[in-house]
């Protein structure tokens, strides 16, 4: 396991990401242009920014450098990231702040239904750092976060993007129980990158969880996705789309790894969108329910048109159609 200890003396600065600090520069590839987005800057993204500022919270569309931000911003699409801005792992691709978290905020669960309702979302997207150091990985306090928003919006649909809950026992059924909408949890990569990419986390942990739910309440939707031009082969993407069918995931998500900054995992390549729809077209043979394969998605990238089509797939399905 790969945790971050704060050791810096009171009133020092923190850097964002202590653990990469040393590590030597790495090259930046200029981005093609398929993969270039307009600057935020609408009335209704400064409107959601001021909704999530009101409420004091985070979210990951900033904190991770989203590209989307503009475009979800300006549909009132958030992803409220809860449990603080400070994340526990030293993955190499994350732009999230890595450290020793504060507290969990008791009226947090209440500050995201508020903005929830203000927003006036049907679909919202609750994510997390990652919180070892909490005995449950922060699993009641996902509980507590569904819960408020059911009391305020009770017609909002609620997808959640999880942690691992490694050696958390209990934890992942707590969550199960609160019944979302949707359960995701990313695997990232593929296996053979995951020392280098995602050490404090364990593959088939990850898989194993997905499938879990599943077996726990088959009702709920899972989700998982994985970020391409890492150095993966396309024979090693194909396998983790077996192993995902295996485990039952309904919905699959690949877009291009972006680097945060020089210290973080360098690109091996940009993917071309001709790869990415040869991604999505054979992920659909497979039979999942729902496939976004682009340069730009991002795991709650158009969620709540992503959610209707989840249902509506998995009617026709059940139809026979």
């Amino acid at each position: 396991m790969v945790t971050i200890v704060d050791t810096l003396k009171p009133g020092a600065v923190k850097p964002r990401h202590p653990e990469k600090a040393k590590r030597p520069d790495t090259p930046v590839l200029r981005k093609p242009d398929w993969i270039r987005v307009k600057a935020p800057g609408s009335p209704v993204y400064v409107e959601t920014k001021q909704v999530v500022r009101e409420n004091n919270l985070v979210t990951v569309c900033e904190e991770a450098g989203c590209p989307n931000i503009g475009e979800c911003w300006t549909k009132k699409h958030a992803t409220m990231m809860i449990m603080g801005d400070t994340c526990t792992r030293a993955c190499s691709f994350c732009n999230v702040k890595t450290g020793l978290p504060a507290p969990l905020d008791g009226e947090e669960p209440e500050n995201v239904a508020n903005a929830v309702a203000k927003l006036g979302l049907r679909h919202v997207v609750i994510t997390s750092v990652d919180r070892d150091d909490l005995a449950d990985g922060g699993a009641e306090h996902f509980v507590q976060v569904i819960e408020a928003i059911r009391r305020r919006s009770p017609g909002t649909t609620i997808e959640i993007l999880t942690p691992d809950f490694l050696r958390k026992e209990g934890a992942l059924e707590k969550v199960v129980a609160a019944k979302p909408d949707v359960f995701n949890h990313n695997l990232e990569t593929v296996p053979r990158l995951y020392l280098g990419i995602r050490p404090g986390a364990r593959y088939f942990h990850s898989l194993r969880l997905l499938q879990r739910v599943k077996e726990l309440d088959p009702t709920i939707f899972t989700k998982s996705g994985i970020m391409v031009g890492l150095g993966e082969s396309r024979e090693e993407v194909l396998q983790v789309m077996d192993d995902m069918r295996s485990a039952s995931i309904d919905f699959l998500t690949i877009g291009q790894y972006l680097q945060p900054t020089r210290k973080h995992a360098a690109i091996d390549r940009f993917v071309t969108p001709e790869e990415f729809n040869s991604y999505e077209r054979i992920a659909r043979t497979k039979g999942f329910l729902l496939v976004s394969a682009s340069p730009l998605t991002r795991s709650s990238y158009h969620a709540d048109e992503d959610f209707a089509r989840l249902r509506e797939a998995r009617n026709a399905a059940a139809a026979g159609r």
